[in-house]
């Protein structure tokens, strides 16, 4: 019977890094809940084995219940009827399994009815359910939106909402409007407070809301009447109980078919301030956002790795000119590269789910009481790498998940591009994820600056120190040229100070500095373990040899009055 843990143990070998020592340490605060719940660890080892035992469960309903369903949901996908979302059929067989199994309110601490699960295992619960059905995903990962109100929302509302969520309830993030995409500061949706109903009155429109009928909102709308920007805006909750919201229709999308995106029309909608006025969008969205980031980087990894089964099974298969597929170069080398990319995405996206995990707990840790100056500082360590890595491990796993899913149809061929195949699912929910929750082109806005300010150089070259085993020297040899031209790079770019040029080259740096720290993640991986990741570590770096290359080609032979040649229109003549 297949299930999607046991088979991939590169997922649980994640589960063994040194830092998870730590993690537990801090979420369960030195194992203080082992003696008022029965399921609470009592030590590191027995929180372990519990991370182990619902990934198991886990592994096994995404193989046998989400991913079966899949192509059914995918079909019929969700409808609207009276302003209000009915899922597919199978969306609620999924919805109640999961719910049943316990898999709500995963993170949460255990007083409100979660689990009190650390990020790295709830980061693979999240891969393994996307693998299975990314569209399905999208609703059961949602409930990454009551961390957000776990943290700025008072105890009142964490009273209320989080045991809710724990018990299955689902959540939404209201963000976007027709005229609000990644332009956030324009939102314009209105928030009125109402001294005769003593709450907030929602009143406007929402666009690409994802599972947008759900049963808690998180709303972001314009508090302070004459603003224009950020500065007037504040987060809200909104509970669909209260009325005041209704569906005007579902998108028509071309994947993940089973999450339904809705527009919304709110008429005097009920809400209530969740943490101060105009934070909203400084302070809330931007820590919304970056879980949400990490979310579709697992959701990524969850992809990748179906494309991957879907076109290692098919090459195994099917027989041309008298062998099967699998043993032509053109197909294995393709297949191998898949297996690479997906193995060095991987290790970045839980290498940034530690990170989290770290500054999180000890940010959770502080308010309940004051930090050791020792706890401040690797607070701020982690916060700082956190904050680094979620734009690296979002735009590059995304980035690697559509490559995958491609490669994936062209080694079925013409049978790719036939409905039959899962193949053309994965494509089609392989696209969306390199958009939403900020596209690529915006995951290199925000980690430019850890280009230029050498924050990503230092920790190359902290990788560098780390030894590896003897058999991966020579590759570990190559990549540390590999940062020296990027460091060179970099330094041109510094030096230019042309802020245009900067922007134009910017992808090219960040690519490097992301392909450059995932070949260290990925010969440390292979030095653990050298069946696991042995040959993905030197097909990797091979792979990132020629990336290199060519990025470095390309700002080693751009100038700044080379820029002119890249416009399409003059600024005046936008303007």
């Amino acid at each position: 019977m297949a299930n999607f843990y046991t088979d991939n143990p590169e997922i649980k070998f994640q589960l063994n890094h040194p830092l998870m020592k730590r993690i537990v340490e801090l979420k369960e605060r030195s194992f203080a809940d082992k003696d008022e719940y029965d399921y609470a660890p009592q030590n590191f080892e027995d929180a372990i084995d519990s991370y182990d035992r619902v990934l198991e469960l886990t592994g096994d309903i995404s193989a046998n219940i989400i991913a079966p369903n899949a192509e059914d949901v995918d079909a019929e996908g969700p409808h609207c009827a009276n302003g209000r979302v009915k899922y597919a059929s199978k969306t609620y067989e999924n919805l109640d399994t999961t719910i049943k199994a316990g898999l709500n309110g995963v993170t949460m601490p255990r007083r409100y009815g979660g689990l009190n699960f650390p990020c790295v295992p709830y980061t693979a619960i999240n891969e393994m359910i996307a693998t299975a059905d990314a569209g399905f995903e999208n609703i059961w990962s949602l409930q990454d939106c009551i961390e957000t109100l776990y943290e700025f929302g008072d105890e009142d509302q964490r009273q209320r909402y989080v045991p809710r969520v724990c018990k299955g309830e689902t959540m939404s993030m209201d963000l976007t409007e027709p005229d609000a995409g990644s332009d956030l500061q324009s939102v314009m949706l209105k928030a009125t407070y109402s001294e005769e109903e003593c709450c907030w009155l929602l009143n406007g429109c929402k666009r690409f809301i994802t599972n947008g009928d759900s049963d808690i909102h998180l709303v972001l709308a314009r508090s302070e009447e004459g603003t224009k920007d950020g500065r007037g805006l504040s987060m809200f909750i909104y509970d669909k109980n209260q009325g005041g919201v209704n569906v005007r229709r579902i998108e028509n999308k071309l994947g993940i078919h089973g999450s339904p995106t809705c527009e919304l029309v709110y008429k005097n909608a009920k809400a209530e301030l969740c943490g101060s006025r105009k934070l909203g969008l400084i302070k809330y969205v931007m820590a919304l956002m970056n879980g949400a980031r990490l979310g579709i980087a697992a959701q990524s990894v969850g992809i990748s790795q179906a494309a991957y089964n879907e076109g290692l099974a098919y090459a195994k298969d099917r027989k041309q000119f008298g062998k099967t597929i699998i043993n032509f170069p053109a197909v294995y080398d393709m297949l191998a590269l898949m297996k690479a990319k997906l193995d060095a995405g991987r290790s970045l996206l839980y290498a940034t789910a530690r990170y989290v995990d770290i500054y999180k707990a000890l940010e959770d840790i502080a308010r309940e009481r004051t930090l050791t100056p020792e706890e401040r500082q690797e607070m701020k360590t982690f916060s700082k790498l956190a904050d680094a890595f979620t734009p690296l491990s979002k735009g590059m796993n995304s980035e690697y998940c559509n490559q995958n899913a491609y490669d994936s149809i062209q080694i079925h061929g013409g049978s790719g591009f036939m409905l039959e195949y899962a193949c053309q699912r994965l494509y089609r929910d392989a696209r969306i994820t390199s958009i939403y929750e900020g596209t690529t082109q915006l995951q290199v806005v925000a980690a430019i600056r850890y280009v230029t300010n050498g924050f990503y150089g230092q920790h190359i070259a902290d990788l560098e120190q780390e030894a590896v085993a003897p058999e991966f020297q020579a590759l570990k040899d190559r990549v540390a040229k590999m940062g020296a031209r990027y460091n060179a790079c970099v330094n041109k770019v510094v030096e230019l100070k042309d802020q245009e040029y900067q922007d134009l080259v910017a992808r090219h740096l960040y690519e490097m500095a992301a392909d450059v720290i995932m070949c260290h993640l990925i010969l440390a991986d292979a030095s653990k373990d050298a069946a696991l990741f042995g040959k993905s570590a030197k097909i990797y770096v091979n792979f990132v040899t020629a990336e290199i290359e060519k990025h470095a080609s390309f700002v080693e032979n751009l100038n700044p009055e080379d820029v002119a040649n890249y416009r399409q229109v003059e600024p005046a003549e936008e303007a």
